[in-house]
C-alpha cells in the first residue's frame, strides 16, 4: 500500500522519535545505517520530511535530525501524506481510475473498510505516543 520510500520515512520518523531529541541529534549517515537502508535515498526523504516541518535539523558539526515536541504531536498519517501524497488513502486498490462508491472495482468495499480502519489508527496516534510504546515493547526499528 505504501511505496518503499514511504516505508523508509515511517521508520526513520519513529528511530528519530525513540532515540533522538534537540539534545541529541543523528545524522543522517548514521540512521540509514542502524535501518540499513541507502544513505541517498533517505537523504531525500530526510530532507523532504523536515521541509515539511516533520522532523527538525540542524546544520553544522554538531548538528542532525531530531524530533521538537512539537514534531513528536504530528501523525504517521501526516507522514504518509507528505512522501506518498493524500491520494494514497482514496486511490483504487487496484489501480482503476474509475473506481468509487458509484462504480467500485472487485475489492473496493473490502478495500476501504481495511484503509479506513488503518487510516483512523494513523490519523489519531501522535508519533510521540507510538514512540513510547516502541520503547516500551522493545521493538527493533
Amino acid at each position: 500500500m505504501f511505496s518503499q520510500a514511504c516505508k523508509y520515512a515511517i521508520r526513520a520518523v519513529l528511530y528519530l522519535a525513540v532515540n533522538a531529541n534537540e539534545e541529541k541529534k543523528i545524522g543522517g549517515k548514521e540512521i540509514a545505517l542502524e535501518l540499513e537502508v541507502p544513505q541517498h535515498f533517505l537523504a531525500k526523504i530526510l530532507q523532504q520530511l523536515s521541509k515539511n516541518n516533520l522532523i527538525s535539523s540542524v546544520k553544522g558539526p554538531s548538528g542532525g535530525f531530531f524530533l521538537s515536541k512539537k514534531n513528536k504531536e504530528a501523525t504517521l498519517e501526516e507522514v504518509i501524506k507528505c512522501i506518498d501524497g493524500p491520494d494514497v488513502f482514496t486511490s483504487c486498490i487496484l489501480g482503476l481510475p474509475v473506481c468509487s462508491a458509484e462504480t467500485p472495482c472487485p475489492l473496493h468495499v473490502q478495500a476501504y473498510a481495511h484503509r479506513e480502519g488503518l487510516n483512523h489508527q494513523l490519523r489519531n496516534q501522535a508519533i510521540g505516543d507510538l514512540a513510547k510504546q516502541i520503547e516500551k515493547d522493545s521493538l527493533i526499528l
